[in-house]
């Protein structure tokens, strides 16, 4: 086989996280920055917010990766539409775990607070997640998939520290 055989193989068999891990530190920005005040927003209008905001993040990744993969006189296809928006599908669907936490919150009667809190949560347990598994599926050593954790875990309490910071 010839190399770019080989590296269109190896693309195919490459699954890549930074979506799912960068959408679920979207989503707990989205959480902190949108509940500082005394009344954070209901879980119905959060969830809202939070998958709003994933769309449009995966839409601006897609527009820019089509934009900047342009060569010159080059025409968009739609399959190229269809493959970069499939690539970058992971940062909208990392909105999704912490939108249908708030929308539980809100379902149950949980304060507002609570609510956002357990979508705060939610959405950087998924962040701790997807960095431990991307590491654990490139085959790095658990030493190293630790590390990815633990490093994804204090950027997430970078955003409750601010959070917290906020809202006092």
């Amino acid at each position: 086989m010839d190399d770019a055989l080989n590296d269109a193989l190896d693309d195919e068999a490459r699954v890549d996280y930074t979506g799912a891990v960068y959408g679920s530190l979207l989503a707990a920005s989205v959480v902190a920055g949108t509940s500082p005040a005394k009344d954070p927003p209901a879980g119905f209008v959060l969830s809202v917010l939070i998958v709003a905001t994933g769309l449009v993040f995966w839409l601006a990744h897609v527009y820019a990766r089509l934009v900047g993969e342009r060569r010159k006189r080059e025409l968009l296809t739609w399959r190229q539409v269809r493959r970069v928006g499939t690539h970058e599908r992971p940062l909208a669907e990392a909105a999704l775990p912490p939108a249908l936490a708030a929308m539980a919150g809100w379902a149950v009667g949980l304060p507002p607070g609570a609510t956002a809190w357990l979508a705060l949560v939610t959405a950087l347990a998924g962040q701790v997640v997807w960095a431990a598994v991307a590491g654990a599926k490139a085959g790095i050593g658990t030493r190293l998939v630790v590390f990815a954790a633990v490093g994804n875990l204090l950027i997430g309490s970078i955003i409750v520290a601010l959070k917290v910071a906020l809202a006092h």
